[in-house]
């Protein structure tokens, strides 16, 4: 009774934050069996939704179809500066935010977005709507936006209009009549969403995001705290208080639910109060309001942009920060593709600066603690923008104070991104781990016994004319043979081990057949053609290109893998060498190539201005054996894990440039049985998603050993099984 009591004497406000302390404890307690409350939170979230779609085509049509012409016209152009100077506002915010990363030397994995083909960016599809049924039923807001505008627009002309405006009217009650019924579960849906999303979410998994997530909400709380609530104070006769006042439940709501959409009618609602509370409540102001909430949705908010960040967090992450000629594109293309979701700016922007595209993964990680921060920021966007458009429609907006407003805020921005970069230089304790990582990597899977030979005897010349897989066999040793530096395909680890993709699917296939293992190191490639034809090796492994030349010299397997011919230089060169015309127009310039005269072919046929530098051995390059070479030509993903070994390089492919080489195990030549079985078993391997597994741990660096549950009070403090 007493907690009733509680319940009923606190405000909606502080309803919806106790439920979200509540959901979070409750989270952390127990763990991840609270992710079982993920579908009361969806149930919440739907229910709240199912009105908001149809409310925005009714009020905007409405809205705007009860105006004259003059009145819109006053309204889109006053809407338009307003929202103009808070974007520019807030991306010159977003071009101080590298101030404040440290200067750490990083370097990861291949990547598939390093031969991905770039996505294209359609506009049409996202605005323009085809089927407006269509657009209704798959949630595009832009597309429903732009109709009802159109809609709006054309009514505005209408004579015989009264009965559609009450319709609109009156169904737009009737919806935000359930909307607001729906409100009042706010607290169980808001407990039910945040203990789900403590409970699953492992901070582990977040620890390489810390310096994104920290600066990120740093300047989340800047937006929302200084500029937001600074321009309308100065700008307007509403003061600090009453905006951060007012706002503050439909901020949290949006931040609980995940959504700005389901705020839109208490955002209108509380909007028009204000109005009324200065005695700016006329006509054209409550129509102001009515029109742009919605409107205002479907354009990029503060949140919004400011997830734009992640560009030039990622540009950082990857050693490569965007130069300053690049902002002005970064600017532009960045506010254009925040028109639709972050999930395709993102990998747009990615592709358009030349930056990893799995990087999007790291984004999706930290989106667990961004997005909800984004949505907070839109609500509170969508009650400064309608606020000042308001108070410009009424001739109480004073612009050049929201200029001193957006200048003061730049200004102390640019001061506390430093301080901050200062603070997370000395508080994040960070050591560059790649070179370990990669050295410490082991065989996955069941390792066969392994012997090695320095001097491996030939077998006999009966033995040679048998088919060599039953000689194999008869002994119980496959005799294989590996060259040095053939990264990542074969290495010592810092045990002394011998492993890499190649040689773990070598104690695989040990393993199927039987066998032992005998490792024999190859000091020059040209032998070994003639040491699998002897017998003292019976397959030779490392990432082994198929040529026409050597394909003379021996019986390939059938590929599995394929190298995609990149480009590796320093870090600082990278833009110069970001596609193929900017190359080729490169004076003097010097390319390195591995010492085959395949490669040396295709240099020449892409590069023809090039003058080429043999290299022997890639460790040569990378320790910086050639100086006068300005880049490496090699295969992207054998290039990325020297670059592990060696950050201060970076590996990519620009633009222009498509060669992709297949790679097999060398096999004695004419050994046709043998390569059939070969073929076979990689066949088998395939299907059973063995050679998935392997690639995905030895070429992107994902460790596929089962992950831990995640930490609780329940199990780890306690020490209770739930």
């Amino acid at each position: 009774m007493i907690l009733v009591k509680f319940y009923n004497s606190i405000s909606p406000f502080k309803r919806v934050i106790l439920a979200l302390i509540l959901g979070i404890s409750a989270g952390l307690m127990f763990g991840e069996i609270m992710g079982n409350l993920e579908i009361l939170g969806t149930a919440y979230i739907r229910l709240l939704q199912m009105t908001v779609l149809p409310y925005v085509l009714v009020s905007i049509i409405g809205g705007l179809g009860r105006l004259d012409s003059h009145m819109a016209a006053r309204i889109g152009m006053k809407a338009v500066r307003v929202i103009l100077m808070v974007w520019l506002a807030v991306m010159l915010t977003l071009l101080l935010i590298p101030l404040a990363y440290p200067t750490w030397e990083t370097s990861g994995f291949f990547s598939s977005s390093l031969v991905a083909e770039a996505v294209e960016f359609n506009f049409v599809d996202l605005y323009i709507p085809s089927n407006i049924f269509s657009a209704l039923s798959n949630t595009v807001v832009p597309a429903v936006v732009l109709f009802s505008l159109l809609m709006g627009i054309a009514l505005i002309s209408v004579k015989e209009k009264s009965s559609l405006i009450d319709l609109t009217s009156t169904v737009g009650d009737a919806l935000m009549g359930v909307a607001s019924f729906v409100a009042k579960l706010a607290p169980l849906g808001i407990f039910a969403i945040s203990s789900a999303a403590a409970g699953t979410l492992d901070p582990e998994e977040l620890g390489r995001l810390q310096v994104f997530l920290w600066v990120y909400l740093i300047a989340a709380v800047l937006l929302t705290f200084v500029l937001l609530p600074l321009i309308l104070h100065w700008a307007t006769p509403f003061s600090y208080r009453q905006i951060l006042s007012v706002s503050g439940e439909a901020v949290v709501t949006a931040i609980a639910t995940g959504t700005v959409l389901v705020v839109l009618p208490m955002i209108i609602e509380r909007s028009k109060e204000m109005l009324e509370e200065e005695g700016m409540d006329c006509e054209e102001s409550m129509s102001t309001v009515d029109v742009l909430v919605p409107t205002a949705y479907s354009f990029p908010s503060t949140g919004t942009l400011l997830g734009l960040g992640f560009i030039l967090f990622s540009a950082w992450y990857v050693g490569s920060p965007l130069s300053i000629e690049q902002y002005p594109s970064y600017v532009t293309m960045g506010a254009l593709t925040a028109f639709g979701s972050m999930a395709v700016a993102i990998p747009f922007l990615l592709d358009f600066f030349g930056l990893p595209a799995d990087q999007f993964q790291l984004y999706l990680l930290g989106s667990v603690v961004t997005a909800r921060v984004a949505t907070g920021l839109a609500a509170l966007h969508g009650f400064v923008v309608t606020l000042l458009v308001a108070s410009a429609v009424v001739k109480r907006l004073k612009w050049h104070r929201m200029v001193q407003a957006i200048a003061l805020h730049l200004g102390v921005t640019a001061g506390v991104m430093i301080l901050a970069g200062v603070a997370l230089t000395h508080l994040i304790p960070y050591e560059y781990e790649g070179t370990r990582t990669f050295e410490s990597m082991s065989i996955i899977g069941t390792q066969s016994p392994v012997k090695q030979v320095n001097k491996p005897e030939a077998i006999s010349v009966e033995n040679q004319a048998r088919q060599r897989l039953d000689v194999i066999r008869e002994r119980g040793v496959i005799r294989v043979g590996y060259f040095s530096n053939s990264l990542p395909y074969s290495y010592r680890n810092t045990k002394g081990e011998l492993v890499g993709y190649d040689m773990e699917i070598v104690h695989e296939l040990a393993n199927d057949l039987g066998l032992k293992i005998e490792f024999s190191h190859i000091k020059k490639k040209t032998k070994a053609a003639e040491m699998l034809t002897d017998g003292r090796v019976d397959i030779v492994i490392g990432g082994n290109a198929i040529t026409p030349k050597s394909a003379l010299n021996v019986t390939f397997t059938k590929p599995y893998i394929y190298h995609t011919a990149g480009i590796v230089v320093k870090d600082k060169l990278r833009d110069d060498f970001s596609t193929m015309e900017s190359i080729n127009e490169m004076e003097n310039l010097m390319i390195a190539v591995p010492n085959s005269s395949y490669y040396s072919q295709l240099v020449k046929k892409y590069f023809p201005n090039a003058e080429q530098i043999k290299v022997y051995n890639a460790r040569e390059f990378f320790k910086g054996k050639h100086e006068k070479a300005q880049a490496f030509i090699y295969s992207t993903e054998a290039g990325s894990a020297w670059s592990l070994l060696y950050p201060e390089y970076t590996v990519f492919v620009p633009k222009g440039l498509k060669i992709k080489v297949p790679a097999a195990f060398q096999l004695p030549l004419g050994q046709i049985g043998y390569a059939g079985y070969m073929n076979t078993w990689l066949e088998l391997k395939e299907d059973n998603g063995f050679m998935d597994k392997v690639y995905q741990y030895w070429i992107y660096g994902i460790d596929p050993k089962k992950k831990e549950p995640r930490w609780s009070v329940v199990r780890n403090v306690f020490g209770w099984d739930i």
